[in-house]
Order: C-alpha cells, then structure tokens, then sequence
C-alpha cells in the first residue's frame, strides 16, 4: 500500500490517492519495491510514500492462508462477514476467492449521510441507467471528493445510494490512517456550507475499544471495557448496549461503574448476567450546527451463563406398596438460553441412577423400600464453556410401608405426612404448596402463582437502577406499565398479585431519586389508585408481607417517598388517591385540600408542603385499637423542609358519621412501632366531629370507637334502681288499692287516686320493659327489642298524659267553678287522654319510621327510640308531647294556686274537705311534674349532651339515671306515705289486721 500525491485536474493540487498493488516477491526485492511501482503509475512524477507491507499469504492446500502484519488486522466487514470469520490478526484462508489485504489498525471507516435542501440534486433520486442521474451522481461525487480528498490517508469515497426526505446520499469513506477530527468537522462544514445540506458522519477506527478478558467472558468475571482515542474530542463519551434489538444506554448503577477521562472510558460490569450480554458501542458524539459526528467502536461480549435449576420429581413422594424398589422420574429444569452445558448426574444412597437418552436434563432413579432410616438425594450439575459449576440436589422422601401420608387430591398427590408438596403454578410464575401435616391430613393451600405481566413488571423494577438504561427513563417504563397491568382489576385480584404490585413501588420508592415527567406521574398516582380499588378488598386482607412489613405498610412507605421525590405540580385527583403541592415559602399559613379533607399548617417557611390522600387504605394498616375502627381516609402531609415542625390543623371528612358518646381519636402512623399512634395530636371536640390537631408530619387518621362510651356503674345504678322501683311501685299499688275505699271520699281524691293508680301501673309496665332489654339473653333479639320500645314508648306517654288528665281537671275545676267534673266524666276523659292518646302516636311513629325497623324507629344499642340530630329521630314523638304536657302542668300549677289565694282573699269561703282535696291533687301535681319532669329534663339534655365532652354530661348522664330509675321509690315515697289521709288509713289498717291476727292467736290458744 502507498500514498501518491498526483496533481490532477480533476482534484485539488493537495488531493491524495492511494494505491493497492499486489506483488509477488522475493524476501531479497523488497527494498527495490519502490523503484518497481514507478511504471505502474501514469504520472512518472509521482512522488511513492510511507510505503508499508500489510498481508502476507502463501499457498497451502489448494486455497491461500493469509496472515496480517504488525499493526494491521482484517477489516470490520470482512471480520462481520458469514462463513469467514477473519478478525483481528489471525491467520485466515481463502478458497475460491481472491485473498483479501489486511487494513491498517489506524484505518478510519467513515459512514455518512448528507441530506441535500433544494432541487439541484433532485435528478439523483432517478435510475441510476437514466443519464440524469450518473451526471448528478458525478457533480456530487467530485464536489465530496474536491473536500475529503485533501485529507492525508484519504483512500476510498463512494455513494452506496440516494433517499427521498429532501435528497438524502448515504455514502461510504476510508482513510488508511488517522485524521485530525478538527479537519473533518472543517471540511464537512465547507462541505455543507456549499451545498446547503446537512451532513452527517459515523466513524470506526477514531475509537478503539479493548475488552478484557478478551475473548469468553465466564460467569464471576468482572469484565472491564475500555475505549481510547488519539485526541482530545472535546465531548463526553456515551456507551450504549445492543441487545435483542433494543438499544440500552449505559449509566453508574448497582451493576456497572461508568468511568470518564480526556483520552478515554471505561465501564466496569459486576453481577453478570444474561442481561449484560451484546454488542458493547462506545459513542463520542460531535454536534456543531448542521453538522453531527459520531465517533463509534464496537465490541461484542459473550456471557458464559450459570443457570437456576429448578427439581421436580414424578412422583413427588414414591409410595412403597408392597414392593422392595421404586423408580423415580428426576428433571432438572432450567430457563431457556444460549448457553451450552454439560450436565452430569449423581446419587446417594441410591439403588441406581440412570440418564434419559437424549435428554440431559431428566434422569430416572431406583430407591429401597427397605431402609427407612436413610434419605436417598440425587445431584444434577451443570458446567459452563468457563467450567464454572452449579449443582442443585434433591431428596428422595419415600413413603416406607405403613408411614402416614395424604392421600392424592385433585392437583395434589400422594404427599409425606410432615412435608409439604409444591406444584407449580401453570398460568403465571412462582408455587403452590399445600402442607401434610403430622397426623396424615390437608392444610390449607397457599399460592404465590403471580401472573405473567404482573411478574414482568416486577423484574423491570428490580433491575432499573443496574445501569441499564438511564434510570429516569426505566422508571417511567416501569410505571407505564404498572399503569396498564392494574388498568385491569382481574390482573391483579389476587393477593400475589397485589403484593407484587405493591413491591413495585416498594422497589421504586428506594430506587428513584425523582419524578419530574408529567406523564409518569400521572402513570405513577393512577397505578396507586388502582391498587386501592374496593374490589381487591379480599385480595389485601389475605396477602402476606413483604419483608418484616405488612403490604398496607409498604404502600403507605413506598407512595409517602414516591410523593416526596415526584413533581406534582400538574397532578390531578385519581379515584383513590389525591396528592397536591403548595409552594408556602415565606408563609405562616399554608392549605391544601384531597378528598374533602383540609390540612391546614401553621408555621415559618415550610417550603413546598406536599399532601396526599388514600381512600379504602385504613382498612388494611394493621390496627391495634381494638375497640376502635377508622372512620376517614388517610391524610399524608410532608415537607420539603425537613426540620419544619409545624402546627397541622385536619379537618377530616368523617366516612361514617359519628354517633353521639362514641369516642374519636386523632391519630398518626408511626413507622416505629408500626402502629397508629396518637402522640402529638388532639381531637378538638365533638362540635366539629374531624378536627384534629397534630404537633408534627406524618400520615393522619382518625379512629372511632366501635361503641358509645360506658360510663362505670351505670349499668349496676340502672338495675338497682330499676329493681327498687318495681318493687316500690307493686308496693304502691297494693297500697292504693288497699285504702282505696277509704280515701276515695270525695270527686277531687277520686281524680288523684284514680291518676296515681295509672300512673304507677304505667311505670311499672315501662320499667319492666326495662329490665328486659337491659341486658338481653333470649334469642330473637331484635324481636323482643322492638316489642320493648313500643311498649316503652307507649306506657312512658301515658305516664305523663295521665299527669295531663289531672291536671286539666284539676285546673278546669277551680277556673270553671260552677262546673266541676263528675266522676264518670273523668274517667272518660282519663281512660281516651291516659291510653288512646298514647297508643295512637305510638302507632303512628311505628308505622312511620319504616314499619318499626331498626336503625330508623329504634336502635338495637339502647332498646330505645332514635335520635338522630335536632328534631331528626323518632324520639321527638316521645320528647315534643311530654314537653308540652311539662309547660302545661306547670301552667296549670300556677293558674290554680293563684285561684286558690284569690278565694283565701275573699270573703266567700269553700268547704274545707274540699278545699282539703283540691290542694291535696295540687300537691300530687306539684311532686308528680318535678319527680317526670325534672327526670325528663335531664332526659332531654342527655339526648343532647355528649359524654365526649367532659365532665358535665357524665354527670348528666348520673343524675338522669338516678331520678329515672327511682321514680317508683319517688312515687311510693311522695304519694302514699307523704300523704297523711293514706298513711293514716294504713295504719289503722294494719293495727286492724294485727288485732284480729292476735285475737286468732289467742282463741287457737284456748
């Protein structure tokens, strides 16, 4: 090879040709080389230069073996070309075909593109028998040829074709040696410049890459690849994998270390795998306007390949049944690849051990029935073209004669009592195991079988931060397709499937240092919300953890980092999960609102305040509150500035509402003790039933108590009183009835008598009901219960319409003088205000609150109406007519006890046994009305106090249960011993019943 510098007309005084002759000569001619190529060359002024030998052959067997000589090699296309295989200085032979030359290790292979703007070249684009086009070939040709040709080493410039997207020519350059790459960029620039196009250039042989170790890379190698250049290129190198037709640029990550100086690059590779096998391409890329300059070298690396070896044995458990061998079916299954092994077999303890033909991976084995004592193993071993072993063993478990085993059901077969049978899963990855316990039966099966797209998902996660691939952009991959698998409920409606899922962004969350791309945040929040669809409610109450976590915990981590590193400025609300920022710097005050939930923070310069909302996530964080459940969705707040210790204000919106004297309390999860927590923050007050208050970050809840607050001994107070109250009442009644004739003298004590006596059967028949319903322990329950308030309701309004009754004669009597009230009108009056009054709205309130049901005419809690909120509830049909009977007796009281003083007054005077009844009916109205209704009035004020508040509706909660449960004793006490016309006829007689006791006594003694 030489390089000849003729002054053509056709080139530019300082053009280069080179010049390939083929000599056949002796050892002893070559320093007269020189003077011998002078006649081969027209232009006798040619000047011969740098004049270098390249290849040597010679004849061996009817073909030519050729060798190449220092500093040369065989050229990339003939290395690249089937069947020839000629790389790098290797002896190499031809046959049937003309010998090639060797190329210089300095040669520089140019590929390139120039697209031409404009029609001038338009006439390339026709056939290239069309005279247009060899003359527009040619113009171009000699115009390409007039820049590159005065490149010392310039060797070779073809065109190899013409493209349409303006005019686009592909063509083809070699130098024989290096070249100043400030003189490409130069005359591609002027190249452009005259031309108007846009060129761009790719070479080979700029770079030049070793690989070590140079040829087979084994399984724990830690290969390094270097790439060098001859001049600083003033540009940062890129390096990039081909793999399976997809391109893999190569970054710092867990399995590969990218390194970079002036004059060149490394990346060192640890943990090989097939995943790091392919064509290796350093890149420096050169960009200066319209022209682009790649700078290549390739190399491929093969990866001698260990694999995962996975036993199976047919059958599982060999069952001896009356025979002294079994033979077992042993495979070794491992993933499909490239790599060719050799797998050897062995056994211990074994009667034999026999390779299938033709199937290295399966081999069949013999084991005795006889000896019980020993465990039988078989080995398979896999060597590698490196030499590099794996072994994986495998126990024979026999079930020996009379040994307890379960027997064969369905999938399952015969299977060793104390082990636990595998099966794979055959429509997704991983095992179904089901253990045989001890005593020779089933356990529950438990599956990790993960489908397909679920699985690959996972993989892609598990390897995004290897250096493969930027990490940014793996991530966004990752998410995407996160995105599309949980798109689909039925992909995931398993619990190995959501844990997957869930290990994805587990696995991301410690990855990633950000996420900036609008459309792989919206990938990430809607794959997260998806997750917490209530469908796959089931499949996360049954899933495992993860790790030494729960899976609720590991979301909860996982989106809480997620949400700190991702950019949410343009994030919208997705069905189960609402993340917004709040840029507060320089504030004291920021806000934000997710699902109706407002969180306010009050604080110095918190900076940006991300806050986050989960829907459906409460119901799986483990809960060690037992008697409390969570009622509202859960709130995360961070802050960019991490040692900002705000004041957070969340106004939470309640998932159930809460029921008056049921408990609330704020609280946070705390990662330390995996537990809700409720340190730092403060329920305000049942007035507003979400507010909380917390003293510090974190994700917020709020957690109810599954029942109302009991206050100690109430119960015990409610039975005691409720007990004396019976018996005082029976007490009463007998009383009544006792000294009924004696005291019924007059229409007035008629009336009160008559009153009282409805009054305490009334009571009784409520307090009763009572006692029933306190603490129920017959079935039907619910029955029973509402048989109890209907009749509650009943007799409680006729205890007081009964007051009514007595109250209106009582007034109607001293206002209308002239027209007292005889008897049998009263009792008229009575029997329709005491009985029929109150069964009607009794009725009435049962059939309009849905036909007596539960949670809407009573609650099943308390045996008692329901309260619901102001005049909202059925127990404002007990609570509006016993308040306007109160307002009328007090009334009442008054009207006629200022009669009574007018008549004192004048000088008309009344009877005195009348004027004796009429103030004793006063007196029964008057102990009556505060003995119901003071007791009612702390009813009432129970109905709308709530225990949550403090100290004062625990007291009204006593004192209405002491006046409530009491009232038989208060009536036995006020209307039969307080009045002395009945305790004076009881006296008498009892004196009466004691005289004729004795005077009996003294005559059975005679």
């Amino acid at each position: 090879m030489c390089s000849l510098y003729p002054g053509t007309k056709h080139l530019s005084e300082n053009s280069t040709q080179m010049y390939y002759i083929k000599l056949i000569v002796e050892d002893s001619a070559i320093p007269n080389v020189s003077a011998a190529l002078r006649p081969f060359v027209k232009n006798t002024n040619v000047k011969v230069s740098d004049l270098k030998m390249t290849t040597c052959c010679w004849k061996v067997q009817g073909a030519t073996q050729c060798s190449c000589e220092p500093s040369f090699r065989w050229s990339e296309t003939l290395c690249q070309e089937p069947g020839q295989k000629c790389c790098g200085r290797e002896s190499c032979s031809f046959t049937n075909r003309t010998a090639a030359m060797c190329v210089s290790n300095e040669t520089v292979s140019i590929r390139g593109s120039i697209t031409l703007n404009g029609l001038e070249y338009y006439k390339c684009l026709k056939g290239k028998d069309f005279e247009e086009f060899k003359q527009c070939d040619t113009s171009l040709m000699e115009k390409m040829k007039a820049v590159y040709s005065t490149m010392a080493g310039f060797d070779t410039l073809t065109i190899s074709k013409y493209r349409v997207g303006s005019v686009i020519a592909d063509f083809e350059m070699t130098f024989a040696n290096q070249i100043k790459q400030q003189y490409l960029i130069n005359g591609s620039k002027s190249l452009g410049s005259n031309l108007s196009a846009s060129v761009y250039l790719e070479t080979t042989g700029v770079v030049r890459l070793f690989m070590l170790p140079r040829n087979q890379v084994c399984y724990y190698d830690t290969p390094t690849l270097t790439c060098e250049v001859q001049e600083d290129l003033h540009t940062q190198p890129v390096w990039q994998l081909k793999r399976a037709d997809k391109v893999f640029e190569i970054f710092t990550g867990t399995e590969a270390e990218v390194t970079r100086k002036t004059m060149e690059t490394k990346v060192f590779l640890r943990n090989i795998s097939e995943l790091w096998a392919g064509e290796y391409t350093c890149i420096y890329p050169q960009v200066n306007n319209f022209i682009k300059i790649n700078h290549t070298a390739s190399a491929v690396l093969n990866v001698s390949l260990l694999p995962s070896i996975d036993i199976t044995m047919t059958p599982p458990f060999p069952h001896c049944s009356g025979s002294e061998l079994v033979t077992v079916k042993v495979t070794c299954q491992i993933a499909s690849n490239n790599e060719s092994y050799n797998v050897t077999w062995t056994e211990h303890k074994l009667v034999g051990l026999f390779p299938v033909t033709n199937d290295a991976l399966t081999a069949n084995v013999v084991a005795s029935c006889k000896n019980s004592q020993v465990t039988p193993d078989v080995t398979c071993t896999f060597k590698n073209r490196c030499g590099e072993e794996r072994k994986a063993s495998a126990a024979v478990n026999i079930i020996y004669e009379n040994e307890k085993f379960c027997p064969a059901d369905g999938d399952w077969k015969d299977t060793k009592a104390g082990f636990e049978a595998v099966l794979k899963c055959t429509s997704g990855t991983g095992q179904r195991k089901r253990k045989c316990q001890t005593g020779g039966s089933w356990d529950i099966e438990s599956s990790s079988c993960v489908t397909v797209k679920v699985n690959d998902v996972l993989q892609k996660a598990k390897i995004i931060d290897t250096g493969l691939g930027a990490l940014d952009e793996n991530a966004a991959e990752v998410f995407s397709l996160l995105h599309n698998v949980t798109n689909d409920s039925v992909t995931i409606n398993s619990s190995p499937d959501i844990g997957a899922s869930v290990s994805v962004l587990f696995s991301l969350g410690q990855k990633i240092k950000s996420i900036d791309n609008e459309l792989t945040v919206a990938d990430f929040l809607a794959s997260s919300s998806n997750m917490l669809n209530s469908s796959l409610e089931k499949s996360w109450t049954s899933a495992g953890d993860i790790g030494n976590i729960t899976l609720a915990e590991a979301y909860l981590l996982s989106l809480e980092k997620l949400i700190h590193k991702a950019n949410l400025s343009h994030a919208s609300e997705t069905h189960n999960v609402d993340a917004v920022v709040s840029n507060c710097n320089q504030r004291s005050k920021c806000s934000a609102t997710v699902f109706n939930d407002s969180v306010e923070l009050v604080g110095q310069d918190p900076g940006d305040v991300k806050t986050a909302g989960f829907k459906e996530l409460e119901n799986y964080l483990p809960n060690h509150y037992e008697t409390y459940e969570p009622n509202s969705n859960i709130v995360s707040v961070t802050t960019e500035n991490r040692q900002f210790q705000p004041t957070v204000r969340i106004n939470f919106s309640l998932i159930k509402p809460r029921p008056r004297d049921v408990q609330i309390i704020c609280v946070a999860w705390d990662n330390n003790t995996r537990n809700w927590s409720p340190k730092g923050c403060e329920w305000v007050a049942s007035s507003n039933g979400g507010l909380c208050i917390c003293q510090h970050l974190s994700s917020f809840a709020i957690l109810m108590s599954r029942s109302p607050i009991e206050l100690k001994g109430l119960t015990q107070l409610t039975l005691v009183g409720l007990s004396v109250s019976v018996m005082s009442l029976i007490v009463t009644l007998a009383i009544e009835l006792t000294v009924w004739s004696s005291v019924v003298k007059t229409d007035q004590s008629y009336i009160r008598h008559t009153a009282q006596l409805n009054i305490c059967l009334c009571l009784l028949v409520a307090d009763c009901c009572f006692l029933a319903s306190l603490k129920p322990s017959y079935d039907n329950k619910e029955m029973w219960c509402q048989i109890f308030v209907l009749l509650k309701h009943f007799s409680f309004l006729s205890v007081f319409f009964w007051m009514f009754s007595l109250s209106s004669v009582l007034l109607l009597n001293n206002v209308f003088v002239l027209h007292a009230v005889s008897r049998k009108t009263y009792l008229r009056m009575s029997l329709v205000l005491g009985y029929v009054c109150p069964l009607l709205i009794a009725i009435i309130t049962f059939l309009c609150y849905d036909q007596g049901a539960e949670g809407a005419y009573y609650s099943s809690k308390t045996c008692w109406l329901r309260y619901t909120g102001l005049l909202e509830g059925s127990i404002h049909t007990f609570v509006i007519p016993v308040g306007a009977i109160v307002f009328f007796n007090v009334f009442s009281m008054v009207v006629v006890i200022v009669k009574l003083l007018d008549r004192s007054a004048t000088t008309y005077r009344h009877n005195e046994t009348e004027k004796k009844a009429a103030v004793t009916v006063i007196r029964s109205v008057i102990l009556l009305t505060p003995i119901f209704g003071v007791t009612w009035m702390f009813g009432f004020a129970v109905m709308l106090v709530d225990l949550t508040t403090g100290l004062m509706a625990t007291a009204t909660h006593y004192t209405f249960t002491l006046l409530n449960t009491f009232q038989g004793l208060f009536l036995l006490l006020t209307t039969c011993l307080a009045d002395k016309q009945t305790r004076d006829v009881l006296l008498k007689r009892l004196r009466r019943d004691a005289a004729v006791t004795d005077s009996t006594t003294k005559l059975s003694q005679l």
